[in-house]
């Protein structure tokens, strides 16, 4: 066949993924979702990941969603279209045979021809017949058509695990989110409580003379202001669950998304990092920019062989006949056999510039899959480092939370026996919220993390057990 056979471009890989060596263990925290991570080198990617977090409530959604999408429903179409498409140009291949069956009654008006009067001729006509045409594929341009079409397939197939792996990544991501929001709405609800307790406080120190109008009017608007950082969260999480309800293919008043508890949620121990020479196979955006590349190659050979003879063959064979019963005599018989070579001459140019555009695709897609490579081992790199740092930022953030706790409850004992001023507690009331906050957001960002990480290395997608046997056998 002429024209390039495809090959998969060829790209340095190196040894780690981040510019320096990380740590294979994080840091642990003494708090929910706080234990230590450990990366794996040698464990590989379960297909259906989202499961390790042990959340019934996560695994249904992920579920509902794969099931009822209609992104993933279009990706499949797609998918369908692509392999009848396939089937349809490897038909190219073999020759055509076509019949056709005939019938007319013909009426001839009166002629007039060297004084003859040639009267009405009224007849019938019938007619059976079989063709064939058959194209040599001398240069292999239908056979690279056919690779093209194949090279198609693979695109859409690999558009489709990327949609499976965006689509269960946004859930779980959502799902914590959602759990992460009604985290913080709960800690601001009890902040308000705990607030409205010390505002009694102040008003009865004012009562008494130990404290100023001005010590009660700030303390109010602390209250005020913890009030109105609920709404903003409150929004937040609806437009969570709408996005949830979306991602299962449903409006928001047609599902009832379960609330998810942060504190249920486990964070995976060990966690798979695959090497940096196995993530170009494992990457769907990769596999599907290399199935691109593929169909360029492909198509370029089918552009050189257009500018070559095109050689094809026809053979006819029938019969007619003025009746239906003497169709099938001898005398009634015809066929035809003929070959025919055509050669391009004088086109301006056309084939050759095409020919030359399709080699600039070609090359174009080859510079989009490196492209892809660079981009999937940043994104591997980023999550790295996420892990390492979120998880000491975690510590960090329980540290503050235990702090703030203390200083508040040491400011407000001495406010009571008037050691220092209201601005103290004040300050520290404002301090001890952040805390909290900041807590529970360090907390969900180590699950968020985690599914980055499982979603960078591919999902798994090769352990589905709906993935065919001879696309998963090209695997590492």
């Amino acid at each position: 066949m002429v024209g390039p056979n495809f090959q998969r471009p060829k790209t340095s890989t190196p040894d780690r993924y981040t510019e320096a060596a990380t740590a294979l263990t994080t840091v642990a925290s003494d708090v929910p979702a706080g234990n230590a991570q450990h990366l794996m080198e040698s464990r590989d990617i379960p297909g259906d990941w989202w499961t390790l977090f042990q959340s019934p409530a996560i695994t249904a959604l992920v579920t509902a969603a794969l099931q009822n999408n209609p992104t993933i429903d279009a990706a499949n179409a797609t998918l369908r279209e692509a392999q009848e498409q396939a089937l349809a140009q490897e038909g190219n291949l073999f020759p055509s045979v076509t019949g056709t069956l005939s019938g007319a009654r013909e009426k001839q008006p009166q002629t007039y021809e060297y004084d003859v009067n040639t009267p009405p001729l009224l007849y019938s006509e019938y007619g059976v017949n079989l063709g064939l045409s058959y194209t040599f594929d001398f240069w292999g341009g239908l056979r690279r058509q056919v690779e093209q079409a194949r090279a198609q397939v693979d695109y859409q197939r690999f558009q489709l695990e990327a949609a499976y792996l965006t689509l269960s990544a946004g859930v779980v991501a959502s799902a914590v989110q959602a759990a992460s929001l009604q985290q913080q709405i709960d800690a601001q609800i009890q902040l308000v409580g705990l607030q409205k307790k010390q505002l009694d406080v102040v008003r009865k120190q004012f009562e008494i003379g130990a404290a100023t109008g001005i010590d009660v009017a700030q303390q109010q608007t602390q209250v005020a202001s913890t009030q109105t950082a609920l709404m903003p969260l409150q929004t937040q999480l609806s437009q969570t669950r709408d996005q949830l309800a979306a991602y299962l293919g449903r409006a928001p008043s047609e599902v009832s998304i379960p609330r998810i508890d942060l504190n249920t949620l486990t964070l995976p121990s060990d966690v798979p990092v695959s090497l940096p020479s196995a993530l170009i196979a494992q990457r769907p955006d990769i596999r599907a920019a290399e199935a691109l590349l593929h169909q360029q190659t492909a198509a370029l050979g089918v552009a050189i062989a257009q500018r070559l003879p095109n050689v094809t063959l026809s053979a006819y064979v029938g019969s007619e006949a003025a009746s239906p019963q003497k169709l099938f005599t001898a005398t009634n018989g015809m066929w035809t056999l003929a070959t025919q070579a055509v050669q391009p001459i004088f086109d301006a140019g056309q084939l050759k510039h095409k020919q030359r555009a399709q080699r600039a695709q070609m090359d174009a897609a080859a510079a989009q899959w490196r492209n892809q490579v660079v981009v999937a081992f940043q994104n591997v790199a980023d999550v790295l480092t996420a892990l390492q740092n979120d998880a000491a930022n975690l510590r960090y953030a329980l540290v503050a939370k235990e702090a703030a706790e203390r200083s508040l409850t040491l400011a407000t004992d001495q406010y009571k026996l008037g050691g220092v001023s209201y601005l103290s507690v004040l300050s520290t009331e404002q301090a001890y919220q952040s805390a909290v906050i900041e807590l529970i957001r360090a907390r969900a960002a180590r699950f968020t993390d985690t599914i980055s990480l499982y979603q960078a290395l591919g999902g798994g997608w090769w352990n589905r057990k709906d993935v065919p046997d001879a696309l998963a056998a090209r695997q590492p």
